[in-house]
């Protein structure tokens, strides 16, 4: 098991891909695969088959997984900024 610079329970940016500059607590970590899941970031559609619960079926989204090194810190990410000399986005 490696050490991640990110835990449960973190305010992250995500720094790359679709989602850059979005902000959001972490969720849960995969460290096998070096993945987290933040809270409202990188949202995909899971199409539920018919169920008791769901008669008709239903589309649901949620939140899916972003490779730990696309996230920062919310607090280093916002040094970063000031350091440079720039507002915090």
């Amino acid at each position: 098991m490696t050490k991640l610079h990110v835990k449960k329970g973190d305010e992250v940016v995500v720094i790359a891909g679709a989602d850059r500059g979005k902000r959001g607590k972490v969720i849960s970590v995969d460290t096998r695969d070096q993945r987290v899941i933040v809270e409202g970031v990188h949202m995909i559609k899971k199409h539920m088959r018919k169920n008791q619960e769901q008669p008709q079926g239903a589309i649901i989204e949620r939140e899916g997984t972003v490779h730990i090194s696309n996230v920062m810190e919310a607090g280093k990410f916002d040094g970063r900024a000031t350091k440079r000399g720039k507002p915090a986005a």
